[in-house]
């Protein structure tokens, strides 16, 4: 089998294949061309047309495990890595957490009911759910609307500074917007 024939029949579930694996576009490209040089390389070990497509494939998945092995050793540490302060962020929740029942109280009552069972006195969803008779699924999209609500009381109060692993950093008061804790 020739390896244009190979190639133009294969190359588009490649690469659909590469990008559920890769997230970099240039990444999907570059690790495209290698599989295509693999292939050229090794193409007249290939016996058997009936199993190109598992061989291409089988090739796609090496290429890919290389990739990841080999930025593995490159990846460097960011700031953020370096500067992640694990007391620090523990000390911040400390301080917000004095915000959050009068955050809570400030709610519609049915809201504030909900997360003061949920979030404080810390009984399940499905606990809840079944005590008070709603179904789960009804329960947990309140519980969802509720936080978003408690979210947005917080995010009027403070801006917040979060690294790239979703690790808060620091919170400063927005002035004049927040005497509520």
């Amino acid at each position: 089998m020739k390896l244009e024939v190979i190639w133009s029949e294969y190359q588009s579930s490649l690469k659909a294949f590469l990008r559920s694996k890769v997230s970099n576009p240039e990444d999907v490209e570059d690790l495209l061309q290698e599989i295509l040089i693999k292939t050229h390389k090794n193409l007249t070990t290939i016996s058997d047309n009936q199993k190109v497509k598992s061989w291409l494939f089988q090739i796609a998945n090496n290429t890919i495990i290389d990739f990841y092995r080999q930025n593995k050793k490159r990846t460097e540490l960011t700031e953020d890595d370096l500067w992640f302060d694990e007391q620090n962020e523990e000390q911040i929740v400390k301080e917000l957490s004095r915000c959050l029942l009068p955050f809570i109280k400030q709610l519609p009552d049915e809201d504030a009911e909900l997360l003061s069972v949920i979030e404080i006195e810390g009984i399940s969803q499905k606990e809840y759910a079944e005590k008070s008779g709603l179904k789960y699924s009804t329960l947990k999209s309140r519980v969802k609307k509720s936080r978003e609500k408690l979210h947005g009381l917080f995010m009027t109060c403070c801006d917040f500074s979060i690294d790239s692993k979703g690790n808060l950093i620091e919170y400063k008061s927005k002035s004049g917007k927040c005497d509520r804790c």
